[in-house]
């Protein structure tokens, strides 16, 4: 039997925001390397995607109802998918290759489905 986790106490605490975070940090590594011209088109909207999915979670983590904690998850799952095209785009104009990024956007959307679940199930516990 699996022991009950203590429940986060800050955004820092969730592993889905590390996990985001830390694919923040490779985006910003790999798009230094992007060519000049692409600084206010590619790189832009990459880094500003990827950046949108451990943002929107922290600020859904402060939302005191699951709805409103919901809605920003949600938002956090379009920014990754967003992300993940930009990944594809890079890679396909031969910017980076971007194999471990994509994987690591698919864990942090396979730990953000995981929440999503979770905070749907407390809500349907509580309208029951």
């Amino acid at each position: 039997m699996e022991a009950k986790r203590e429940p986060a106490k800050n955004f820092q605490q969730l592993v889905v925001w590390q996990k985001a975070h830390q694919l923040v940090l490779m985006v910003y590594k790999v798009t230094e390397s992007f060519p000049k011209h692409e600084l206010f088109a590619l790189t832009s909207q990459l880094r500003r995607a990827a950046v949108s999915v451990p943002a929107n979670i922290a600020e859904g983590f402060r939302k005191r109802g699951p709805r409103d904690k919901l809605r920003f998850f949600n938002t956090a799952e379009g920014s990754l998918e967003e992300t993940q095209y930009y990944f594809l785009l890079s890679r396909d104009l031969g910017y980076a290759d971007t194999e471990s990024l994509i994987e690591q956007a698919n864990e942090v959307g396979r730990l953000l489905e995981a929440y999503g679940k979770s905070i749907r199930a407390s809500l349907q516990s509580s309208n029951s």
